[in-house]
């Protein structure tokens, strides 16, 4: 079953928050404690991810050109907005937290990273899952801390999750088909590099730094992608 992984994944990022919600009569004084260091550690992770690369100019110019793309499309109003539309739903007051804003944070940390991508392409091929079911117990533990301050919305994430990586997981032979196996380790190796900094970005959000809207930022990774193209061709 090629989307076990995928699947189990998603599972484990909706029972993950089920447990969040459950914990969520922990302090204030807690909860913003334990926001704190998720922040702290999302942007240690952005780092590690952020020095992968080899080629650091490509991943300046690809935010550049995918921060306007982004702008353009604005693909953080979108995303918001249709978290707003499941909030709209419920009573928000009795749900604890912002549907919006738990939906939005947990779909970019979930998301982004080369881990789903490799994983979802060793489920699609080989029909192995341990990569994937490896993140999906990381995702887990995340969105238990992330669903008891930040609310349900982070439920929603396992979502995009799934159509995400079932999608690379279902296309497997035909991404490895497409492309050389030189160009999808250089576009793997660029695109953690790149969503290393919109994680930093996501941590500094988190500890209420800044304000950065790092969905609009997302456009990067094809054009990480296109630009690897361009490279390995010419």
């Amino acid at each position: 079953m090629v989307l076990l992984g995928t699947l189990v994944n998603a599972i484990l990022i909706v029972v993950g928050s089920i447990i969040g919600r459950l914990l969520k009569g922990i302090p204030e004084n807690m909860k913003q404690t334990v926001m704190y260091a998720i922040g702290i550690a999302v942007i240690v992770l952005g780092i590690q991810m952020g020095i992968e690369s080899k080629k650091f100019v490509l991943v300046i110019v690809c935010l550049v050109f995918g921060g306007v793309i982004g702008e353009w499309i604005d693909l953080d109003k979108w995303l918001n907005r249709l978290g707003q539309f499941v909030e709209s739903k419920f009573d928000t007051k009795k749900q604890g937290g912002s549907i919006a804003q738990g939906f939005v944070t947990g779909t970019l940390i979930f998301v982004i990273g080369a881990m789903g991508v490799i994983g979802a392409l060793n489920g699609g091929l080989q029909n192995d899952h341990e990569l994937l079911i490896s993140k999906g117990i990381i995702d887990g533990f995340t969105s238990i801390i992330l669903a008891a301050t930040l609310g349900i919305g982070v439920l929603l994430s396992a979502i995009p999750v799934f159509i995400y990586q079932g999608l690379i997981a279902l296309f497997a032979t035909q991404i490895t088909k497409l492309i050389p196996e030189a160009a999808l380790e250089l576009f793997l190796q660029e695109m953690t590099a790149t969503g290393g900094i919109m994680i930093i970005a996501i941590g500094l959000n988190l500890l209420g730094l800044t304000k950065i809207r790092v969905a609009n930022l997302l456009p990067s990774l094809v054009v990480v992608g296109v630009a690897v193209a361009i490279i390995y061709n010419f």
